[in-house]
């Protein structure tokens, strides 16, 4: 069934892909302002701790299911259904995280769509099109929508090439290109002056906010997102993932690389900011909090690349190059959940299945441009900060309430016999069950309030 279905071809294919579905948006332009709002290396603490503690696991519940169900997250979640009541649930679970999957790109795409129109904005400016530059970087309803409409049929055009073919070609091609984008960009703007001043923001520990509240919910909030955990995504993959390979490890990879980067953003983000504030332009709200996400990456960042000159447009053309590419490896892990229900379920061929259901999410992204003020911060705030964490809640209730222990540790006996007698794992089902929906209830209770 799983090579029906396709396969990542290689270990490393996968976890390309896998931290390509974790390393979005949110890790380079929002992780570094938490980070400096909240005690600077003191949240970084926490949040490493707080990743480990929670994602890991939480990733490892999405894995294991996929791969031993070699099914989509529908089949999957009902798959280990005990009676009709939990098989009814586990329907409606994993038809929600399709739902909430879709909204997330619906959404997703047009910011992707604004960083892909910057990209190209500052080459077509210096070759005299400043027309078309100006068009491709102004905030107009056909701009949104034919960028977002770009960006789209290249997030339709990966998964119409399968998962080895497709997701596993370009997350191998991209995610190199991303990483090493953002080492030279940080290496580089660290020899600017102010760079140091924001690394110092970003490094020295304030450990007064170490307990606070804010800090522990914020990291604990990052530390859930960032792994891209509750909408199937890496259920999906992980039901592609060959059963010779030891999920653990690879588990534990693709944790450490998707924090390894969100943690390596802040050695750019934070400089590049306090470079800006060196130029004169400002990075604080009227409330004296960094600025952050869309505001820093389509104000701030443009404001200072316009004071550099030629080096200016250098910089400017590879860090949006590098926001697009984030994107597209997160919206394929995205439209993936999707598009595997709907080839399993009816049958349908990948590529009729990947059309139908991008052109289904264009389509809602195109309703949330068109009433753009009601909708985006509508979707925004109903996907992720309400179901996203209610979905991840509820995987660990079936994972650990409902699928039966021997089974889930069968599973991971299969590359390793004894992996069961260690004491992460001796404790892991039990964590899963207990302590992960605890933390999470807090998120979701948070997100509520």
């Amino acid at each position: 069934m799983a090579a029906n279905r396709g396969q990542f071809g290689s270990r490393l294919g996968f976890i390309f892909a896998a931290a390509g579905s974790a390393v979005g948006l949110g890790n380079i332009w929002g992780f570094p302002t938490q980070a400096a709002s909240n005690g600077g290396a003191a949240f970084l603490l926490v949040y490493l701790i707080l990743a480990f503690a929670l994602a890991y696991p939480v990733l490892m519940a999405e894995l294991i299911l996929g791969r031993y169900t070699h099914g989509n997250s529908v089949a999957a979640l009902s798959g280990i259904a005990r009676g009709p009541v939990t098989k009814v649930i586990g329907t409606g679970t994993g038809l929600l995280g399709i739902l909430v999957a879709s909204m997330i790109l619906s959404f997703y795409g047009i910011v992707a769509g604004w960083m892909l129109g910057y990209t190209l904005s500052y080459p077509l400016d210096v070759v005299g099109a400043s027309s078309a530059a100006d068009w491709l970087t102004g905030f107009t309803m056909p701009r949104n929508l034919i960028l977002m409409g770009v960006f789209m049929l290249m997030t339709i055009a990966i998964i119409m090439g399968g998962v080895k073919e497709g997701i596993e070609r370009w997350s191998s091609r991209l995610m190199p290109t991303l990483i090493i984008t953002l080492i030279a960009l940080a290496a580089y703007v660290l020899t600017l002056e102010g760079a140091m001043t924001g690394l110092r923001v970003y490094l020295i520990p304030d450990f007064s906010k170490i307990f606070s509240s804010q800090l522990i919910l914020s990291a604990l909030g990052s530390a859930f997102f960032s792994l891209s955990l509750g909408v199937g995504t890496m259920l999906v993959y992980g039901s592609y993932i060959s059963d010779k390979e030891h999920l653990p490890s690879i588990g534990a990879q693709v944790a450490l690389i998707d924090v390894g980067i969100a943690v390596l953003a802040g050695f750019l983000i934070l400089p590049v900011m306090y470079v800006a504030a060196e130029r004169g332009v400002e990075i604080f709200s009227a409330s004296g909090a960094l600025l952050s996400e869309d505001t820093l990456i389509l104000t701030v960042l443009p404001e200072l690349f316009a004071t550099m000159g030629t080096v200016g447009v250098a910089l400017a053309t590879a860090f949006f190059s590098l926001m697009t590419i984030a994107a597209l490896t997160s919206s394929i892990s995205i439209l993936e959940v999707p598009v595997a229900f709907i080839v399993e379920r009816f049958d349908w061929s990948r590529k009729k299945a990947a059309v139908v259901a991008g052109g289904l999410i264009a389509s809602m992204s195109g309703a949330i441009i068109l009433d753009f003020e009601n909708l985006f911060g509508a979707v925004i705030a109903l996907s992720t900060r309400y179901g996203q964490p209610l979905l991840g809640l509820l995987l660990c209730v079936f994972v650990g309430w409902v699928w039966q222990r021997n089974t889930l540790l069968a599973e991971l006996k299969k590359n390793d016999p004894h992996v069961a007698e260690g004491l992460f794992w001796r404790i892991w089902p039990v964590y899963v069950r207990f302590v992960c929906p605890v933390i999470i209830a807090i998120i979701f209770y948070r997100s509520l309030v």
